[in-house]
């Protein structure tokens, strides 16, 4: 596997981070600030760099790399497959005049895909109008739960205006791209982590739709909320990017955390990154930078130990609800993960509005929010 990373920030021309090697047909990861991405020029730019490359691209709320963690900038990774190939398949949730069904897309998107092989599927996927829960509750379907699959749902800083995604053409909104891996030699793992710990009492869901949360023991969702974070209330929703809930329904095994997105304030509701069943437990959840980064360690040091050969890539996605808690010491994350997989690996990512995986050891893939996920691959 041969890597080349380069690094566009605002105003200025491309410049590299790599040597740069002539690589043939490479799958070419582009990640970064959503308002560059969608300047008309990029892709043209881009390509002219890799002429035969296979773009993917990716609005972000934070580009990554080993170097830095960088918020108005584009990094590129363009990666050569020595022994493996790759297939890629894409959607638009927008091209519909139907509701939108993010569990059909994810079923279909996985269906098209040669399953002959086929090893490995990372997804990138915009993130405004998709239901994560009900995206990943397709692909395993499709799958019988039997296919590892990693990725995120695309960001847009703490904005939350637009996100974007394509590939090989002009990054546009509602798109889901997934890649598939396939090859004999071709090594996979994986390892998602938190860092949250929960607080205050358990409270059991009693109104909600989809990802839409009405009620807590009874009483509206927001006013319950707005009640415990007090006078950070006043600065919602982003300040729900601090405090998101432990979820654990009965037909689960597993506890998930769900961020806040938005908050509806006629209907005294919250708008959830997934989906929130009626029933569910729920608890708020706090941090601090120090657990964070010991939890992207923890993480960096499973993803090592779940693979027999060294990883020739790795690729990084963390929620905006950590980058906002880690503030000046983002980088700090990163820096844990690199120093346990090894300079040499090639790291590439971005930070998302939520977080593609299945829990550690499993293999079906499910919606994280406030977690890093570690994808590393070699061939």
């Amino acid at each position: 596997m041969k890597t080349v990373q380069l690094k566009k920030v605002r105003n200025e021309k491309l410049r590299y981070l790599s040597e740069a090697h002539l690589l043939k047909e490479p799958l070419v990861l582009v990640f970064g600030d959503r308002k560059m991405l969608q300047d008309e020029n990029i892709y043209k730019e881009i390509r002219a760099v890799f002429k035969d490359g296979h773009f993917i691209f990716g609005s972000t709320s934070g580009d990554i790399t080993s170097n830095s963690v960088d918020d108005e900038s584009i990094s590129i990774t363009a990666i050569e497959f020595e022994k493996s190939n790759f297939i890629v398949k894409t959607a638009n949730v927008l091209n519909s005049d139907k509701k939108i069904n993010s569990n059909l897309i994810g079923r279909d998107l996985i269906q098209q895909l040669p399953q002959d092989n086929l090893k490995y599927v990372f997804v990138v996927s915009e993130g405004s109008f998709v239901n994560g829960s009900q995206l990943t509750i397709g692909m395993n379907t499709a799958t019988q739960d039997n296919l590892l699959i990693t990725g995120a749902l695309c960001g847009d800083g703490a904005n939350f205006e637009a996100t974007v995604a394509s590939y090989n053409q002009q990054p546009k909104e509602g798109e889901i791209v997934i890649v598939g891996l396939y090859g004999d030699t071709l090594e996979v793992s994986f390892a998602t982590n938190g860092g949250w710990t929960p607080f205050g009492p358990e409270r059991v869901v009693t109104k909600s739709q989809d990802n839409i949360l009405y009620e807590i023991d009874g009483k509206p969702a927001l006013d319950l909320y707005k009640t415990y974070l007090g006078e950070k209330s006043k600065e919602l929703p982003g300040a729900a990017l601090l405090y998101p809930l432990k979820v654990k329904s009965s037909d689960e095994k597993k506890s998930i955390v769900r961020t806040i997105l938005n908050i509806n304030e006629d209907e005294n509701s919250m708008i959830l990154a997934g989906d929130i069943k009626e029933g569910s437990m729920v608890q708020l959840m706090m941090t601090n930078v120090d657990s964070i980064v010991n939890a992207a360690e923890v993480g960096a040091v499973k993803a090592l130990n779940y693979r027999e050969n060294k990883p020739d890539l790795a690729i990084l996605v963390s929620c905006i609800g950590r980058k906002l808690v880690l503030d000046q010491r983002v980088e700090e994350e990163v820096e844990e993960v690199v120093e346990v997989i090894g300079k040499d690996v090639t790291v590439c990512g971005f930070y998302s509005y939520g977080e593609i995986a299945p829990f550690n050891g499993e293999k079906n893939c499910q919606l994280h929010n406030q977690t890093i996920v570690i994808t590393l691959i070699s061939e």
